[in-house]
This record gives C-alpha cells, structure tokens and sequence, in this order.
C-alpha cells in the first residue's frame, strides 16, 4: 500500500461527486500532484441518495453552460475510464400550467439551443404522444428536453474516481480532515493520518461545509452561506401498465416535471419515483435541539410522507397509474442549499490560495462542469465561461445564519419558480439598511436588495398596487410603469434624487499608488482631482471589472464600485497590499445620494452648497451641503447634469432631507437602469463581464495598447486589436410589444443566430425599447435590422450609431 501522502499541489476536502469530479478534472489539466480527502467512503454525504436527475434546463447562462458540458462529458465517461455506469438518456417533459411557464420555456429553449442543446417547445398533442399516461386537459404546453435523464450517482462517481487515480491523482477515504493551518505560503491540512502540506486547497465537503469553512476563519475567512434542508422522494412497486409499455418500446417514458405543481416523476426500472419540491418543507440543523451530527455518511431521515400529500395527490391526477402502485421505499436525506439556490463555486472570499466547490443542491447534473470549472479557477485563476452566478464572492456579509435559513426554506419551497423582472423575494429582507431607510419607505419606496443593501426600486402613491402578485409577470407594463415615467421625466426636466447605500468603497494610497494601478487597469488615471473609468482585464483581455477611479493626490485614490462586486473587487485590489500600499474597505462608513437634472445646480445654490457648482463634468470636490461635510462628484449614471454626494452615513439624513424639502423628486433604481440603458452605460455582469474582451465591449477608448505597463490582458488585446474582434457591443432599438429583451436572448439574420442581448428595458425619455448586445462584428454597423427573439417571438431591431439615444453628444451632462 502506496504511503501516505505528506505534499501535494491541491488538497480537496470532500468525497461527494463534486469533490472527486474537481480532482478528475486537475488531473486532466496536468495537476496529477493532488489528493482528496473523505472522511468515510466515497459519496457518503448526499451524492448517495441523490435521485440522480441530469436537466440541461436552467434560465441562468452559467448554469446552464455547465449543465451541458456535464451532460457531454458522462455520456462517454464510461467508456473513457472503462467503468460500466448507468446512465439512461430517456429525455424530458417539462409541463406549462399557463402562458407565463410558456414564456420562460421560450426563453430557455432559446437560450439552450444558442448552446447547442437541442430544447424543443411542444403542443399538447406532442406532450401526449411522448408520455401516453399523462392527463394534459388543463395544461397550455411543454418543453423537450431529448438530453435529460438520470444515472447513477455512487457509479459516476466511482467513474471519475477511477479516471482521475489512472492519471496519477490520489484518493484517501476514511481519512477526515481535521482542520488547516498555515506557514510560509503554503496550507497544511491535517488528517488523523498526518498532515499534508500543499498549494492550495478546496472546501467540497457538502453540507458539511460549513463546519469546514470554519477552519478558515483565522486566515480571512466568512461563515459559509448555506443552510441544510430534508429532500424526500419515493419510489413504487412494478407498475404492470409501464412496464408492457416499456418492454414494447425498448426505452423508459421520459422524465416527467410538473413545475407549475412541483414535483418530478422518473421512471425507475418498472415503477416510478416521485420526487416533490414542497412548501410546507422542512429544514434540518438550524436549531439547538436538532443539532448536526459529526457524522452522517449513508443515513437518511425518518420518512415524512404526509408532508407530502397534496403534491402526491396532484401527481396522481396527472400520471393516474400512479395511483395504482404501491410504496416500495421512501428516502429522505440531506440537501445542502446556499441562499438563491445555486452552489458555490471558486475562490473562498478573503482567503489565500483556498476555494470552494460546495452546497450543490442539484451536485449530480452540475458535478461535471463544476469539476471543469473548479479546476480552471484553480490552475488559471479564471474560467472559460463567466461563473458570476456561482462565485461564492456574491454573498457578502449580510448573509447570516437568519438569512441563509430563511433564503434555503424559500428557494427549496419555489424551486422551480419563475423569476419575474419586477418580483422581489420577501425572505430574508432589511439586512443592510440605508440611512434614510425609514424616510424612503414614508416616502412609497418598493424596495429590493442589492447585496442586502435595501434600496427603493420604484415610489408608489396611494391606491396603487404594491401586492407580489402584480409583479408575477413578464410584462413590462404594471402599476410601477406610471411611477417610473413621472421619475424619468422629473430627471429630464427637473430634478431626482435617488438613495444609493452600499456602492463597494475602496480607499488605496501610498508611495507608489499610481504606479501599481497603471500596471492593473487597461487605460490611464485622472489627474488629481479629477475621475474617470477604469477598467480591469484578465489574461484573456475580457473585462474582469470596472471602478470609478478617483484621485485625491498623486498616490491617494477613492475606488468605487457596484455594491455586488464588494468581494470581488477588493479581490482584485488585494495584490495592493503586498506591494505596501494601504487599501482598506469603507462600503459600511458611507453613503451616496444622487442628485441629478437640469435644475440641480439650482437646488444646490438655493441651499447655499459650499462648493465650486462650476466646477466641470468628471471632477470631484470637498464641499458643504445642507451644513454636512461631503465630496461632491461631478458625473451622472443618469446622463444629465447632476452630482454624486458621498457622506459619512450620520450626515446622510440631513442632507436627503434638504434636497427633498429643496423640490427634488425621489426616483429609484428601475428608473434609474431605464436611463443608463438610454445612455449606453454598461453594468457589470450584465453587459460587462468576463464572457467579452473590452474591444468587444466597445471599450477602446479605455485601453492604452501603447503605455509602457504590461498590464494582464495586454498582449491578448493588441493581437485582438491586429486582428479584429469577431463579436462587437451594440445599442439596438427594437420594436418590442409587451416585454423588453431579457439577457442573453438571441439575435436572428437570415434565420441565423448572429449574437445575444446583454440588457434590455424601455427607455422613458425616448419612448422606445432598448436592447444591448453582442452582434456579429460585421453586423455592427448603423442601420442593421436583426431580430430578437423575445420569449419566443421575433422582434425587429436596428442597430443604432455608437452614441448615446439621449443626449448624443452629452451636452446636457457637461451644461
């Protein structure tokens, strides 16, 4: 027996099918040096008693890309590691009660064959024709899905096991970790077997991986956002009808999801496994008297089927041979789940050289990609797809154990929910709040949470409809559309004030501050006194972030950032540290209000602002308004003459109040995306995200290809620059009817896909629907018509000259 291993370049801590996948994948890539560790044996956590479902299904890009690769990658991993599995591609039906599920299955279907998926809407009949037991009298569609199925997790995982130890990696089961610690560079995981010292190391140890994130508090680390909750499924006796069926047809009936009603039904060998995603669900773990046990491995639950009766009733009615088959065993295990739903993926926030790969709530059908895009962050500190939606640096530190609790009980309990673009989820809400939160809400703000931060979305007045079911649609029209016209059209013509807490905040200075910037951002700095834009790229040229750079003195900056990007971005600064200059965190000392419209200037000089109000557009000052001390900033998101007041919090209320009393009119934050939208400003992770490079995204005039500092990206950029882009960012007016273009929805020429939409909404002040996206780069001209399939139907659109729809020549923000 091969001794035990004392170094390796990557520990990873967790057996489950993730863990192990993660170590396949670094072998693949050439890091055969690595070692996972599993306290019992494999798959002993929820991988065992996963219903082991394979969707390619999902509304989120990300997700979805890594769905299809998993799917990609098992169907020949058998063979490729000469391990026999069962995997069974019987394909899927996904069953629509009303025209809102058809719409998202549109989008989806979309979405999914721009991937190479081969996602087909189905009518009734075709719904009846591919499952001959189904009751469809009530039903409005459906939507195949030929590469859905289901296998077997113990077996995929001992696949990829096998695979990842005949490249070199090594695998110790019955060999818990016990803790980490750190010394010179490097982290030493300790086992009851003896330490191993290594690189870096990976927390995927399922629902257990909270308690392992604990480890990591000592050098930066968070408590792991994720809360545990019981998942139950059932399985029948032979049912003699499926099973002639079956014999006949030489193949199973497809897997069957009623998401309008919540369940799945699998067909399992001659019976049926009905697996629903109930309301009245139920936690595990979160109280004192239920605490977590050391150890788990291979157990379940009591059963809880009453919990389950409505959904199994409703099953019953849809697929009555159901009803004719007894229970022949019930199981109901441990299921991790992170706040919205989605697992956590990359770099452990605050923490060296150590990353997560944990609370998968759906590990089998993401195991595959996960362990791709793991061992990408891994090996090249970045992924080939942009894995936003899964970086653990999304959560930030209002995620306590109240709100992880609250969220995984809410996401389990609508798992298969719709998500509307005017719904806001009301678990887990007011965990950071502004502080003039209370004068907002007096004031009809219809809040929603931006990195917990509450901010008003849009102002209701009396007698209109503020109730979530009005916000369950896709429609772009409902009670806020009035309300967000009259705040569009008071920062046109007068002027608005919208309350911003929670824009990331980053102070940097010290000797050589410049310098070090000029060799990170893709462009140049302002001069003092004075901002501009500043843009980060990775080794690929696509851009990781964007800052507001402000410049106080020669070494003396103010970044500030998207509130979501908090983590993120102080990430990305943190190699600041280690060149001896000073960066510190100020999101949580201060706020920001912005003032904004023609008449601003007015309303500052008629509140005697001790401030230069001539000062010009990009410029920044100390300044006195409403007797508090402040930097005024002189630059808009909403394109028209304005400023950006940054004060400590404690000077925030007074200063709100006066700009109220003054005739400012309160907009929100919907108004405000239907203003930069007419602009043509970009927003993170939408529109500006590592899936394009800045000369992709229109931003060239922030790359200087000729300064002398080799910042990432550069050499990536100038052979782009020499050889053209293939896609380029394009505004789009597009002749919409009731909904604006969601993210990533296609672009047609000639019945061709030609490229996919990164933000869309109505534009107030022009009166007209706006898309942006990413357009075949000899597309890219003025005056091209494309079509935007939105929800299904396709929408003409023309391309729009690069310049603003509003203010082209930006007369009005410079007044």
């Amino acid at each position: 027996m091969a001794e035990f291993p004392t170094t390796a370049r990557v520990v990873i801590i967790g057996g489950g099918v993730v863990g192990v996948s993660s170590l396949y994948h670094l072998a693949k890539l050439g890091w055969t040096d690595c070692v996972l560790l599993e306290k019992n044996e494999l798959t002993a956590g929820s991988t065992w008693h996963a219903a082991g479902n394979c969707p390619s299904f999902s509304t989120s890009w990300a997700v979805m890309n890594m769905q299809r690769y998993s799917l990609e990658l098992y169907k020949d991993l058998a063979e490729e590691v000469d391990y026999p599995m069962n995997y069974h591609v019987t394909g899927s039906v996904r069953l629509a009660h009303g025209k809102n599920r058809m719409m998202e299955f549109e989008r989806a279907c979309s979405m999914g064959n721009y991937q190479g998926l081969n996602l087909e809407m189905m009518d009734l009949a075709t719904i009846k024709e591919r499952y001959p037991f189904i009751e469809t009298h009530d039903l409005a569609g459906g939507l195949y899905d030929p590469d859905d199925g289901d296998i077997d997790p113990a077996q995929l995982t001992q696949a990829l096991a096998k695979g990842a130890r005949d490249m070199g990696a090594r695998i110790e089961r019955f060999c818990p970790a016990t803790g980490v610690s750190r010394e010179n560079g490097e982290w030493i995981v300790h086992t009851a077997k003896g330490d191993i010292r290594c690189e870096k190391v990976v927390n995927a140890a399922g629902y257990y991986a909270q308690r392992v994130g604990e480890w990591f508090k000592p050098y930066g680390g968070r408590t792991v956002p994720m809360a545990t909750m019981s998942h139950q499924y059932f399985l029948t006796d032979d049912i003699p009808e499926l099973k002639e069926w079956s014999q006949a047809h030489g193949h199973k009936v497809p897997l069957l999801r009623d998401v309008d009603s919540s369940y799945y039904l699998r067909q399992d060998k001659y019976g049926l496994n009905l697996g629903p995603y109930e309301r009245n669900c139920k936690g595990h773990w979160m109280q004192p008297d239920d605490p977590m046990p050391d150890d788990f491995s291979f157990q379940l639950y009591p059963d809880d089927m009453e919990r389950l009766e409505w959904y199994i009733e409703d099953a019953m009615a849809r697929v009555p041979m159901l009803g004719t088959a007894g229970v022949s065993r019930v199981i109901n295990g441990p299921i991790p789940y992170a706040p919205d739903g989605l697992p956590l993926i990359g770099p452990m926030p605050g923490v060296p050289n150590a990353f997560e790969a944990c609370v998968f709530t759906f590990g089998i059908t993401q195991g595959g990609g996960a362990g791709k895009v793991l061992a990408e962050w891994i090996t090249q500190g970045q992924t080939e797809w942009d894995m936003w939606a899964t970086d653990p640096r999304r959560y930030t530190d209002y995620t306590d154990q109240d709100y992880a609790n609250q969220k995984a009980m809410e996401v389990y309990g609508h798992e298969y929910a719709m998500h509307f673009p005017h719904h806001t989820w009301p678990a887990g809400r007011d965990k950071k709040l502004s502080p003039v939160h209370d004068r907002i809400i007096a004031l009809g703000g219809q809040m929603g949470p931006y990195n917990g931060w509450e901010r008003a979305n849009w102002f209701a007045q009396p007698g209109d409809d503020v109730s979530e079911e009005a916000t369950q649609t896709w429609d772009r029209n409902g009670p806020w559309v009035p309300r967000i016209r009259e705040e569009c059209e008071a920062v046109r013509d007068h002027v608005g004030v919208l309350d911003l807490p929670g824009f990331s905040r980053f102070s940097l200075s010290g000797v050589g501050a410049a310098e070090w910037l000029r060799g990170r951002i893709t462009g140049g700095l302002p001069k003092v006194g004075r901002m501009n834009l500043a843009y980060f790229a990775d080794d690929r040229g696509r851009v990781l972030t964007e800052m507001s750079c402000l410049r106080h003195g020669d070494d003396d900056f103010t970044l500030i950032t998207a509130a979501s990007a908090q983590w993120h971005d102080f990430d990305v600064l943190r190699p600041a540290r280690d060149a001896g200059l000073t960066l510190a965190d100020h999101t949580r000392d201060y706020s920001t209000l912005i003032v904004t419209g023609p008449q601003s200037r007015s309303l500052f000089e008629g509140l005697q602002a001790q401030a230069d109000l001539s000062a010009p557009w990009l410029s920044h000052q100390s300044a006195e308004v409403a007797g508090a001390q402040c930097t005024l900033v002189r630059v808009s998101f909403a394109g028209e003459l304005g400023w950006e007041i940054h004060a400590a919090n404690a000077d925030i209320p007074a200063i709100y109040e006066a700009v109220i009393i003054a005739g400012a009119k309160p907009f929100g934050m919907w108004a405000l995306n239907s203003l930069r939208m007419e602009k043509g400003y970009r927003a993170w992770k939408g529109d500006l995200s590592t899936d394009y490079t800045l000369l992709q995204g229109g931003l060239d005039r922030f790359v200087k290809l000729d300064k002398p500092q080799d910042f990432p990206g550069k050499a990536a950029l100038q052979n782009e620059h020499q050889q053209g882009v293939s896609k380029r960012f394009v505004t789009m007016v597009v002749e919409a009817g009731d909904q604006d273009a969601p993210y990533m929805s296609t672009l047609w020429h000639n019945d061709e896909v030609v490229g996919e939409t990164t933000s869309g909404d109505w534009g107030y002040r022009v009166n007209k629907s706006i898309a942006f996206g990413m357009l075949r780069a000899d597309l890219a001209v003025p005056g091209t018509e494309v079509y935007v399939d939105i929800f299904g139907t396709k929408c003409r659109a023309v391309v729009q000259a690069d310049q603003p729809l509003w203010d082209p020549e930006n007369e009005r923000l410079r007044a």
